[in-house]
């Protein structure tokens, strides 16, 4: 029976709503999954957008049909392998998405039912009704078509990416086998099925290059659909699905060995029972029936990802993209590591320490295979996505948490390589210390996440007695220290090493990963103790989290779609902010803890589709909800400590591996009472406002008192405190330019300072005689000033040097048309400025026009005669930056503009990719005070381009005039 097993009785998976998150941003889907399981059958909504990353949204009305894979959360589409329709009526292979009709169907949200395991709808245009359930491996449909018509399905190879390569093969009048190579954001995914019906085909079409034939039975090709008709014998009709990474041979045995059937409840009775068994891991007990939706629903999207990758006989594509064995473990993929090593992998230390070692052999074989450590590893393709070698924490974490069982020196290696290799600017930071911004873009992000990352295989290495190592990272875990700026308080990018301005610390920019200086300048959880020096003791590090808090909610500079769920500048709808509101405890005020934890669950979650405040990003926004609901969350993963906060419910009871079980319970718990008056454990008081690892694996028993007040005598005790501190190796600053002109006419005056106390600074200035630094120093030319700092029983700092370039005195320009405030590259003067920009927009060193043509007036100061004028632009047709159409040149004065010359781009065209840096020139003997330039603006993105009609960028850097 189609519904007959819907509405379970399994109590867990009746609080779980699979449609919290496919509203707003949450980017989910409700369709079908296991847990951890390779296949996700889901209903297609969306094909293109942002918000369309899963395939789904709820606004929309209209289904295209029922694909396979689905990626949960992330902020980047890919998968939809595989798309089924079924229909009734004449055949249409078009999905009807541009307006034009199409086999797509209308739906209401009133026929739509999910839960864990299993998705239903109606396909209104057809009156079919669909129910849909998958095993780890693979899937079974049942439609139900009305009495009387043609049984027909559309089977869309085209469906979503760009298709590399597809092939469909008609084997028997009850079976159909094929694949699909696409490129999206994997440059080559690769995915083969089986499918298998239980009555037979009596026709069919296969379309391929949109031409439909009926009398072939197979096809390769970038563009094939098929029509499979059943004709009217019955009203039901199923269908299931096998699939692979591998080959077409594995596909059919996993879905021998998983579906070997037709019996569509008792799948979904596995299904159910699976879930049931992840689930209840962790039992809640409370009266609020919608904290507890949120809390397993929560709990169910931490087990979406990541997938089982590998086949039932343990075959699986490596990311070399051959075919390689497992030795005794589960293989994975989908690893949204920037996000998930904050709290969903260590979730898994906890609760699923089995799968944990299942993970680092998978990344063991991807370092092998593939060399490196996974970043955003999908589908076998290392994306290049995001930023950090975040496999570190992951793997530290559980190491120091006793989860072994796989090759541990293996593990460490392979970390180092990933904290050695020459991407995304690491060699940079190992000489230098940090990032600056001409060396990298998002140089303050990567800085600190690497310095973060260093920490922890830092403390891998210590625990293993590779002490050499150890120092060498706890000193590099130090290096977020060069990006603190003193006289702000903030993390703040350095350019030529002076601090980057004009600063707003509210200010969205190339600076930061999908955020500001505010959401950054906390992501100090490996030494929050020697953060606290730099801000001056506690206080003030008290102060600034106030501050953070409290701030207008409002952001500045480039629109960020991933800030959302805002508390002041705190931006809880990205990762960056999700350890900050536990700060407090480590500063001895841990019930302001209390009220933010609680103020984020209640106003940031809900029992809705649109109750997620930014992506769920593969299960790290539900991990974070997981973790504070049951009352502690871990800020620093590799720590080994949980940090206190304020448990949401009367009584947590988690259930671990061991046969242990950690019970949390509640007194006077209410929307109120949000503040921890006292903590028992066992029959003793526990004074501790953290929880250890060690302790928690042997199964204590908690007993929270709540208030509707504040104690702010918990947590004060030092002793009481988690710890956070790199006790030995001090690092010193690297000294940093607080005044002094890159550029300059005549001379400028360079003042430097540093942020640790109790240092001398020195500098050379074109490699002479190393001088101690006692005040401001005069440069007049081009010249090169290095500095570094040193202090007694302490690292010195790294060098660094500047570079100073005298202007033209007489040369002055006026800017005709507004350029944006984040692509300043400097100022007004940033065209003569004599530096020119590189192959990264982002750096800091263009200067960008939205919609205008970028228009300037050179004063040459008097009357010159030349015979050439040059303007350098840049073209990332991806970032919607086009080279001008033309540069136009004039002489004369304002008011009285005579034309030059001009020069038409006929060589760049708006569909070049990549990065690509060109100069305009224009040749013309003349005499002239004033110069004006005009780079012609395209106004708007070209038809072809993904950003059609709207608003495109000109980037130009130096203008130079012979």
């Amino acid at each position: 029976m189609l519904f007959s097993a819907y509405g379970m009785t399994q109590d867990v998976i009746s609080y779980v709503d699979p449609f919290i998150g496919t509203g707003g941003h949450g980017h989910t889907f409700p369709g079908a999954t296991v847990p951890f399981g390779m296949m996700q059958l889901s209903p297609d909504t969306r094909l293109t957008g942002w918000d369309g990353c899963s395939g789904y949204h709820y606004t929309d009305s209209v289904v295209y049909g029922f694909s396979h894979t689905h990626l949960s959360g992330t902020g980047v589409s890919d998968y939809g392998d595989l798309l089924l329709m079924p229909v009734t009526g004449a055949t249409n292979f078009h999905n009807g998405h541009d307006g034009k009709e199409g086999y797509g169907s209308p739906f209401k949200k009133e026929n739509e039912n999910a839960s864990p395991g299993y998705y239903s709808t109606i396909l209104d245009k057809y009156d079919i009704k669909i129910a849909l359930t998958t095993t780890a491996r693979a899937g079974m449909h049942e439609y139900i078509y009305p009495a009387q018509q043609d049984r027909k399905l559309i089977i869309d190879l085209e469906h979503r990416d760009k298709v590399i390569d597809s092939g469909i093969t008609i084997v028997s009048d009850t079976e159909v086998e094929g694949y699909r190579h696409s490129n999206a954001w994997a440059t080559e995914q690769r995915f083969y099925y089986v499918m298998q019906f239980d009555q037979p085909i009596i026709n069919h079409e296969i379309l391929s290059s949109g031409v439909a034939n009926n009398s072939f039975k197979s096809a390769k090709g970038t563009a094939i659909k098929a029509m499979l008709d059943f004709g009217q014998a019955d009203k039901i009709l199923k269908v299931r699905v096998g699939i692979s990474s591998v080959d077409i041979d594995g596909a059919r045995q996993n879905l021998k060995a998983e579906i070997n059937h037709w019996d569509f409840d008792r799948t979904l009775a596995e299904a159910e029972q699976l879930w049931t068994k992840e689930l209840s891991k962790i039992k809640v007990t409370d009266e609020d029936k919608e904290k507890k939706t949120i809390f397993y629903t929560a709990l169910y999207h931490t087990m979406i990802a990541p997938n089982i990758f590998s086949d039932v006989d343990g075959r699986y594509l490596g990311t070399d993209l051959n075919i390689h064995q497992t030795d005794g473990y589960n293989h994975y993929t989908i690893f949204s590591l920037w996000d998930t090593y904050r709290a969903l992998h260590p979730l898994a230390t906890i609760i699923d320490q089995k799968r944990t070692k299942d993970y680092i052999h998978t990344f063991m074989s991807q370092y092998q295979q593939g060399g490196q450590l996974p970043m955003w590893e999908l589908g076998a393709n290392y994306t290049g996505c995001m930023i950090g070698y975040h496999a570190t924490p992951v793997i530290s974490d559980a190491y120091m948490k006793g989860i072994t069982g796989y090759n541990e020196d293996l593990a460490l290696d392979a970390m180092i390589h990933s904290a050695t290799a020459d991407r995304l600017g690491i060699q940079e930071y190992i000489e230098n210390g940090f990032l600056s911004t001409a060396q990298e873009a998002e140089s303050v992000s990567k800085s600190l996440e690497y310095a973060y990352d260093d920490w922890t295989i830092a403390k891998m290495a210590e625990k293993m007695g590779r002490n050499n190592i150890a120092a060498e990272y706890y000193r590099r875990a130090q290096y977020y220290k060069n990006l603190f700026d003193p006289s702000t308080q903030h993390m703040r990018a350095r350019s030529n090493n002076r601090w980057f301005f004009p600063f707003d610390p509210t200010e969205v920019n190339f600076n930061y990963t999908e955020a500001n200086s505010w959401q950054y300048s906390f992501s100090v959880a490996q030494d929050i103790e020697g953060w606290t020096t730099l801000m001056g003791g506690e206080e003030k590090g008290i102060s600034k989290l106030d501050a953070l808090f409290s701030a207008p909610e409002q952001t500045s500079g480039r629109h960020q779609a991933d800030i959302t769920g805002l508390i002041g500048q705190y931006a809880h709808g990205n990762e960056p902010s999700h350890h900050i509101a536990y700060l407090y405890n480590y500063l001895g005020q841990p019930y302001k803890t209390q009220k933010y934890v609680r103020q984020i669950m209640d106003d940031l979650y809900a029992a809705a589709p649109n109750g997620l405040s930014g992506n769920e990003d593969c299960g790290q926004m539900s991990a974070w909800l997981v973790f504070s609901a049951m009352g502690f969350y871990p800020v620093a993963p590799g720590s080994n400590d949980y940090i206190i906060g304020s448990p949401w419910f009367d009584e947590v009871e988690i259930f671990l591996e061991n046969g242990n079980s950690v019970l949390l319970q509640t007194e006077n718990n209410s929307d109120e009472n949000i503040y921890i008056e006292n903590i028992y454990e066992g029959e003793g008081s526990y004074t501790k406002t953290y929880i250890s690892h060690e302790l928690l694996m042997e199964g204590p028993s908690f007993y929270f008192v709540m208030s509707n007040t504040p104690n702010a005598q918990f947590g004060q005790e030092k002793s009481d405190r988690p710890i956070s501190r790199i006790v030995d190796n001090e690092l010193v600053t690297v000294p940093a330019i607080v005044r002094g002109d890159r550029s300059f006419r005549h001379q400028t005056e360079v003042e430097l300072a540093t942020a640790t106390p109790g240092t001398i600074i020195y500098y050379t200035l074109n490699d002479d005689e190393p001088k101690q630094y006692e005040g401001p120093i005069t440069i007049k030319s081009h010249s090169y000033l290095t500095t570094w700092a040193e202090k007694p029983g302490a690292y010195p700092s790294k060098k660094a040097t500047s570079l100073f370039s005298k202007m033209d005195t007489d040369k002055r320009i006026t800017l005709e048309t507004v350029y944006a405030p984040q692509y300043a590259a400097g100022g007004d003067e940033a065209l003569i400025d004599q530096l020119r920009g590189g192959k990264d927009f982002r750096n800091g060193t263009w200067q960008g026009y939205e919609g205008v043509d970028a228009v300037a007036i050179i004063d040459l100061g008097t009357d010159k005669t030349f015979s050439e004028v040059r303007m350098g632009f840049l073209q990332d047709e991806n970032s919607w930056i086009f080279m001008p159409t033309d540069l136009e040149v004039y002489i004369g004065e304002p008011g009285q503009w005579n034309l030059l010359g001009s020069l038409h781009n006929n060589i760049i065209k708006t569909t070049d990719k990549g990065s690509i840096v060109k100069d305009f020139v224009v040749r013309n003997e003349a005499q002239s005070r004033y110069v004006k330039v005009v780079g012609k603006t395209l106004g708007a993105c070209p038809s072809h381009h993904k950003g059609a009609g709207h608003k495109c960028w000109v980037f130009a850097d130096e203008i130079i005039i012979k």
